[in-house]
Formats: structure tokens, C-alpha cells, sequence
């Protein structure tokens, strides 16, 4: 059984129906990558997920539970964590008080996320312990989006364009730091337009178009089919 399984999901913002019949599955432990380019369909199949748009037809299965139309805090509280495009951190805190305040029991009693673990994992965050968010770098308050959510400690991550806005070597640490996380055994569903981004991360890929799926595929036969790159991705 998979840990999510999103089944033939319709989901529609106020008439103008945006995903249509999307199915995708992530497995425990399992990276995916939801690609596409801008517009396609991908932060909408993730805020579907997390409750702040739900479907309007279909279901979203987690942990053999339908989440389909429960509210986004119920279903946070259920181990999902989600990271949206858009860096959302507390600007007037420091960097302890935004991790302070995001802090919650998991479900599970072995992996709990400290700020300790949390410091180890982004060192640049222990170094800038005292700072307030808001004069964080762009990269830096990325880092602390994704924190924050660990701290709630959840199964499933749920990462919205990561790499929006950052340079080449913010998103070769943000890589290793992702790498990371997968390696601890945290479920990953990564929407993502930085294709090469994401295939290295990724254990399997589906491609997004105009709000449905039109290919899935494991990430190692993704990287050699150029012809799907191409039409999809503009590669």
C-alpha cells in the first residue's frame, strides 16, 4: 500500500476546472516528482491535497484514511507537511522563535525533530540562530520554510517549487539538504519546474499539462527520453 494515493481527483477554482482525473501515488520512503511546466497543474494538485483546494470529485487517500475534503489542519495533524511556493515564515522572529512556534509531536515516537537535528541538518540556520527572519536571504528563508514544517515533524513533505528565486548554489545545498531528508526515510512529493533538480532527487516522475497527467515514468528513463522532455518540458 502506498502512503498516498491520489485517485482521479477534479478540482475547480470558483467554474474553471483546473486538474482533471489526476492520479498519483506516493510509496514510504519514495521521492516523486510532479513536473510541468508553469500553469500546469502542479501547486494545485498539491494545495488539493493539503486540504486548501479540495476536489471536487475524486478521492486523496493517507495512510488508507480519505482526507478528500477535510480541513488543511486535520490533515496536517494526519503527518503531512506542506511547503508552498511562496516563503512562509514568521519576518518579526528570529530564527529559534519561527522553529519554537512550529513545533509539534509526531505520530511517530522515533523521529522526532529537534532544533538541534534541525541545526545539523542547515547549519546556515544554527549560524543565524538570533536573526530575524525577515533579513534572512531568500535562500535562507527557504531553508527555514522547510524547517519550520519538519518541525511538525511530518511523514510526508509535500515541496512547492523549491528552488524558485535561488541561485546555482543555494539549490546545489538545498539538493543535498532534500538528499538528506529522503535518506531518513521522509516521504517526498516535489512539484517542481527545474527538471534536472528534480530527476536528481527523484525515485520516479509524473508530467503535468494542462491539468492532467500525460506521463509517468521512473526518473532514470525519464533523463534518456528526449522526445518527452522535449514536448513537455521544452528541453
Amino acid at each position: 500500500m502506498s502512503l498516498l494515493e491520489v485517485r482521479e481527483i477534479n478540482t475547480f477554482y470558483g467554474m474553471s476546472h483546473i486538474l482533471f482525473d489526476v492520479s498519483i501515488d506516493v510509496g514510504f520512503g519514495e521521492v516523486v516528482a510532479l513536473l510541468g511546466r508553469n500553469g500546469a497543474g502542479k501547486s494545485t494538485t498539491l494545495r488539493s491535497i493539503m486540504g486548501l483546494n479540495p476536489p471536487k470529485s475524486g478521492e486523496v487517500i493517507y495512510g488508507g484514511d480519505d482526507i478528500s475534503r477535510k480541513p488543511s489542519f486535520v490533515i496536517a495533524e494526519k503527518g503531512i507537511g506542506y511547503v508552498p511556493e511562496e516563503k512562509r515564515i514568521f519576518k518579526e522572529m528570529t530564527v529559534r522563535e519561527n522553529l519554537e512556534v512550529a513545533t509539534k509531536k509526531g505520530k511517530s515516537a522515533q523521529s522526532q525533530w529537534t532544533i538541534g537535528e534541525i541545526y545539523n541538518l542547515f547549519p546556515i540556520l544554527e549560524k543565524n540562530d538570533s536573526k530575524i527572519g525577515g533579513k534572512l536571504s531568500g535562500g535562507e528563508q527557504q531553508m527555514l520554510t522547510i524547517a519550520r514544517t519538519l518541525m511538525g515533524n511530518p511523514e510526508l513533505l509535500l515541496l512547492d517549487e523549491p528552488t524558485t528565486g535561488l541561485s546555482p548554489l543555494i539549490i546545489k545545498s538545498l539538493n543535498e539538504k532534500i538528499s538528506s531528508l529522503s535518506k531518513s526515510g521522509l516521504s517526498i512529493l516535489l512539484a517542481e519546474q527545474n527538471v534536472k533538480f528534480a530527476l536528481a532527487l527523484s525515485n520516479r516522475c509524473y508530467i503535468m499539462d494542462k491539468g492532467e497527467i500525460q506521463y509517468q515514468a521512473p526518473a532514470e528513463e525519464l533523463h534518456k527520453d528526449e522526445k518527452i522532455l522535449k514536448q513537455y518540458l521544452a528541453l
